[in-house]
């Protein structure tokens, strides 16, 4: 009879602990993206609390949470932790139903242990084991009735503008839904519903059920409490913005740079721009920005007459960059995010593109970080990428075609002007030593080479245009020279033998007469039958052979005859405006 009443007896407090562990609430402190960021983050947290566990969540994040608690008990813990700072401020409540399965501890109390659904023996006073056999491993989730389409339609007439337009946004969010936020629930809404139904396997209706909704609201929610955005005004940058505090913290000011890294190894970087300066200013950072190893080369960029953006993104992270001249410098900020999270990455970029508030009176100091002594491959601390090689070419049509040398045309996985236009390979010919290239969008040079057919008198003077030391001068560099021969040392017709002080990066530059007509190409130096000629020795490849390339790649060269003599000056001015800055990236 004893063992009758206690099973009698462990039957009904197991009933009763299903029921309580479907009402019990939670206090969420945190959400992870994956199963070993929660488990460690759980794990800290259990130093400090003794009711800690992580669930897994029907985004396929994970929650770290305090409990279980009855409603009113959870209310009152989360007001308690907050008040005295001991969890996240934007913790929050949330009911078991909202978690899929419990991850953590693997083999300690589960939810429906710890809600109290084990027993212990009314006669022997010993715990008994029928409850905690049958708890399954995972967290029973709430069960919220399913609806019919018609269902669905009333209860959605319940919601008010404001849950109307959430879930408008949960849809925007998670890239289902793309027109405005009115709350009006139209054919672009529901077409996005139903994609988003399809997405999870459900019928695609394009009504939401009261379960649907719960569930996307909820994911979205999870997702937007991580940011913890925070409204931040950098009196340093003078600078207001809202700022992911959840995932990043100030930790340095570099000039022009306040530099917010990342939580927890996030990846994550914000980098407020705070420069004094004018357009021209403006401009400068715009090229310097695209050389920093955190802003890849792939990606849209554009310059306007006082602002810019960069965009770019490769296997490792995906970065944007703008800046504006204001009253009292330049202004902006970059942001820098690991690669494969493009949602997170725009849904932050959004926020902070809507707060962006330049205050008037503060920039930053035009200052180096302390130490002293600057390190010419960084910026303000950030590693600055370096090209392969650089060479010189000169546009020869005004569609913005570039003549060049071969070297670069087969070695070079992207090629770029000095102002980051991308180009392509049009023709090569390995034997002439040139290439040719087009602009991968639409280019209208300033100027572009007029030929003359023949080369000049033996000793005449000619120039060279062409960026000199990899281009660090910022500009191209006029070279004076003599001819002294116009065949090449093995009697090469097409070549002409200078006597001319030129740089590596020099070659591929147009080479000029006194008239400012081109005759030739600078060819990249060379060595005789494994002699390494003097340092004054240049060739050039003259317009003869020049031509047939040029036609065989679809250009009609431009040609000059008669004109008078050049001016330096003019030369000079010619010349900056047709000579470009090719750097070859791998």
């Amino acid at each position: 009879m004893k063992r009758f009443w206690a099973s009698l007896l462990a039957m009904f407090f197991a009933v009763w602990a299903g029921a309580a562990l479907a009402q019990t609430s939670w206090v969420q402190i945190e959400a992870k993206r994956t199963l070993d960021e929660a488990e460690t983050a759980a794990r800290l947290y259990a130093r400090d609390f003794p009711n800690v566990a992580a669930f897994r969540l029907p985004s396929g994040w994970y929650a770290i949470a305090l409990g279980p608690y009855s409603e009113a008990q959870a209310r009152d813990r989360l007001s308690a932790l907050l008040a005295e700072r001991l969890i996240p401020s934007d913790s929050f409540l949330a009911e078991t139903g909202r978690f899929v399965r419990q991850v953590w501890p693997e083999g300690g109390l589960s939810a429906a242990e710890a809600a109290g659904a084990v027993t212990t023996d009314p006669i022997t006073g010993e715990v008994t084991s029928e409850v905690t056999v049958a708890e399954p491993e995972e967290v029973v989730p709430e069960v919220i009735p399913d609806e019919t389409p018609r269902e669905a339609r009333a209860s959605e007439a319940g919601l008010d503008r404001d849950a109307r337009e959430l879930i408008q946004v949960a849809l925007q969010f998670e890239g289902f839904y793309t027109s405005l936020i009115d709350g009006d629930f139209g054919p672009g809404t529901r077409s996005s519903m139903a994609a988003w139904q399809a997405s999870r396997g459900y019928e695609e209706t394009g009504v939401l059920t009261t379960r649907q909704r719960t569930e996307l609201v909820n994911d979205y929610q999870t997702l937007v409490n991580s940011f913890s955005f925070e409204l931040v005004r950098d009196s340093d940058a003078g600078i207001e913005m809202k700022v992911p505090s959840g995932l990043v913290q100030k930790d340095r000011i570099d000039p022009p740079f306040v530099v917010y890294e990342g939580k927890d190894g996030s990846g994550i970087q914000l980098l407020l721009i705070s420069q004094a300066g004018d357009k021209s200013t403006l401009y400068g950072l715009y090229d310097i920005l695209q050389t920093l190893e955190i802003m890849p080369l792939d990606g849209d960029r554009a310059k306007a007459d006082n602002s810019f953006f960069i965009r770019g993104s490769n296997d490792t992270r995906t970065s944007y960059a703008e800046a504006r001249v204001t009253a009292d410098g330049i202004k902006g900020f970059i942001l820098v995010w690991p690669a494969g999270d493009d949602k997170r990455f725009n849904f932050a970029l959004k926020k902070m593109q809507e707060d962006f508030t330049a205050l008037e009176g503060t920039v930053l100091p035009d200052v180096t970080s302390e130490g002293g002594i600057q390190d010419p491959d960084l910026l303000s601390g950030l590693e600055i990428r370096r090209p392969e090689r650089t060479r010189s070419g000169f546009y020869i049509d005004g569609a913005g075609s570039v003549l060049t040398t071969a070297e670069v045309a087969g070695s070079c996985a992207k090629l770029l002007l000095d102002d980051g236009v991308p180009m392509r390979v049009v023709a090569s010919d390995a034997a002439l030593g040139l290439a040719v290239l087009a602009p991968e969008v639409k280019l209208a040079p300033m100027a572009y080479a007029r030929f003359r057919d023949g080369a000049p008198r033996l000793k005449s003077e000619v120039a060279v245009s062409g960026y000199a030391f990899d281009g660090r001068l910022g500009a191209p560099v006029l070279t004076y020279g003599v001819i002294e021969d116009v065949q090449g040392l093995n009697g090469e017709s097409d070549l002409a033998r200078l006597t001319l002080k030129a740089t590596p990066s020099d070659a591929g530059g147009p080479v000029y007469d006194s008239t400012g007509a081109v005759f030739g190409v600078l060819m990249a130096p060379e060595t005789n039958d494994g002699q390494v000629l003097p340092g004054d020795v240049a060739f050039v490849r003259e317009y003869e052979a020049i031509s047939p390339f040029l036609a065989k790649a679809g250009v009609s060269p431009a040609l000059v005859e008669g004109a008078a003599d050049m001016s330096p000056e003019e030369l000079t001015r010619r010349s900056a405006d047709m000579t470009v800055r090719l750097a070859c990236w791998n």
